[in-house]
Order: structure tokens, then sequence, then C-alpha cells
């Protein structure tokens, strides 16, 4: 007997639809979940609400909240943010203000996403005044760091509004903290915006700012998503001439672009490197060579690489 996808199981294919612009199988898959009678919560709505903003389709957006709600599911924060962010960007401020305003005005929590969204919708209109004062609400300063607003829209997952911070504090040399530059990093690859990795962490160098490993391994990883492996192969050798010490994480990062390009030569060459490095764990670099191997379907290769290991860890094994 087969068992039925959970509203978890379906909310995530409704997210990846999204992320993937599938829009059409997104919707087809939510009116789906309705007609087969399948629980649909907030998290449903507030994937779909997103999907429709991306589409352009602001008005069916707006409607899902009022069906939401007709339904008996309470939008939350995130929903609301979503809204006021979808008609900031369709250019129809007013609607978004409204919305605001009768939140504030029902009495409905205010997180700082929420008003961070707000704020952001302002300044992009060029309504400093409005910003400001929604910066008093919240008992801040006028000046209230840009760093703080990157970081609190970041960590919401609020991307468009987070970067267009992030841009505006960079141009105006207000981005002073490491850890900003890290978080936009983190967005953008947790979102699959390989270039707009790039493009955050050229700024950090052009700062001064010296990536830890976590953030090299995440470069890596984005120029081998963008093809580009000799930039790639560069700053590996750059950032180690510099002295970065890297985590293996970062090692077996570049094991993987080798790969990716088939160029064995210099996979073998690393390979060996490492192998000689007593720093390195050598039983997941084996199975990580191996891997690269069978998924190149080099089977021999890879067969070679894990005798090798068995070997050695017979060796080791061997009473003196």
């Amino acid at each position: 007997m087969g068992i039925d996808p959970s509203v978890v199981s379906y909310n995530t294919l409704l997210r990846v639809y999204g992320e993937a612009e599938l829009f059409g199988e997104a919707i087809h898959l939510f009116r789906l979940m309705q007609r087969k009678e399948i629980e649909q919560n907030v998290v449903t709505y507030n994937t779909m609400i997103k999907i429709y903003g991306k589409s352009l389709e602001h008005e069916k957006a707006t409607n899902l909240m009022q069906e939401m709600q007709n339904r008996g599911i309470e939008p939350n924060a995130i929903t609301y943010s979503t809204i006021i962010a979808i008609w900031g960007k369709a250019g129809k401020l007013d609607r978004a203000a409204m919305l605001f305003q009768k939140l504030r005005s029902s009495g409905v929590e205010i997180d700082p996403v929420l008003y961070q969204t707000m704020i952001v919708a302002y300044e992009r209109v060029g309504l400093v005044a409005h910003a400001k004062r929604l910066l008093h609400e919240l008992r801040q300063p006028d000046t209230i760091p840009r760093e703080t607003a990157i970081t609190i829209l970041a960590r919401a997952g609020r991307i468009e509004e987070a970067t267009w911070v992030f841009r505006q504090a960079f141009d105006a040399g207000e981005v002073k903290d490491i850890s900003v530059f890290g978080c936009m990093i983190e967005l953008f690859s947790r979102n699959k915006k390989y270039a707009n990795v790039i493009e955050v962490f050229e700024k950090m160098r052009s700062a001064g700012y010296f990536p830890d490993s976590h953030i090299i391994a995440l470069v890596l990883n984005s120029y081998g998503k963008l093809r580009e492996f000799e930039t790639a192969d560069d700053l590996y050798s750059e950032m180690q001439e510099e002295g970065c010490v890297f985590s293996d994480q970062v090692h077996f990062q570049m094991l993987s672009l080798y790969g990716a390009r088939k160029d064995f030569n210099m996979l073998e060459s690393l390979f060996e490197r490492l192998d000689s490095d007593s720093n390195i764990n050598k039983k997941e670099l084996h199975h990580v060579v191996a891997g690269i191997y069978e998924r190149a379907n080099r089977l021999n290769d890879a067969s070679r690489i894990m005798n090798r290991m068995n070997k050695r860890r017979t060796f080791n094994s061997s009473p003196v």
C-alpha cells in the first residue's frame, strides 16, 4: 500500500516549482491539493503568494490572502511582508501602505521584517520621510545602520529587499561588518543565485576583507555552477598563496570542480597532495574522489581509489 504524500511534501514541491519558475506546474499542484482535499496550511499559501508575485500576478496573490482567511488559515508576518513587497515592486505603493496601516490599526504584531519591507518600499520610491517615520516607530534612530536592515531581511529570506539595501549601503560605503557580506553570500547561495554570490564576493574583496573557508567553498561552488572553472582554480591558488587555511570542505569542492570539467589529471594531482596531508580526513577524501569518478562513469578509477583506502585500512589494522 502506497504512502500518501504529506502537506510538507507538497509544500516542498511547490517551493521547488517556484524556484525553477515553473509557475503553471505550481498552480496546478496547488489546485490539485484542493480538489483532493489535501491539507493546506499557511506555508502552502505563503509559497503560492510568492509564486504569484514572481509571475507578476499581483491581484491573484492578494486574492489568495483573502482565500486563506476564508478557509480559517491565519496569515502571518511572512504573508503580509510578501504581499507588501509584491505591491511595492509593482509600483502600487498605495496598496502596500494601505495594508500596512490596516495591520497596525487591527492590532496585528508587526515584526522587524515587516517593518523593514515597508521601509524599503518607501525608500525605493524616494519617500525618505515615510521611511524615517517607521524607523521612529521601531524606536531606532533615523540613521539605523543599513547593515542591521540587511541582516534582518537576509535572515528572513527577503532576497530582493536585502539585495537592494545591500547595494545601496555598499555604494555609500556603509558596509563595514564582514558578517554582512557573508550573510548575503549565504542567502544567494541558498537560493541558487550564483552570479549574485560572485557579485557580493567581489565587493567583499574590493573592500579588503579576507573570506573564511566556508565563504570560499560557497564561492567555488558558484563558479562551478557558472562553468567558470579557470576562475575557480585561480581563486583556490590565490587564497592558498595569501595564507588561507582551508577546511576539508574547500578542498573537496575543488576536487568536484575538476571532476565537473573532466580534468582528471588535475583531480589526481590534488588528490595525491591531499592524501599526503595529515590534516585531511582520508576516509572522506577517498569517498569524495571515488564518487566523482563514479559520476563520470569511470568505474575502474573509482574502484582503484576505494581499494587504495581499503588496503591502507588493512595495513594500519595489522598487528605489529
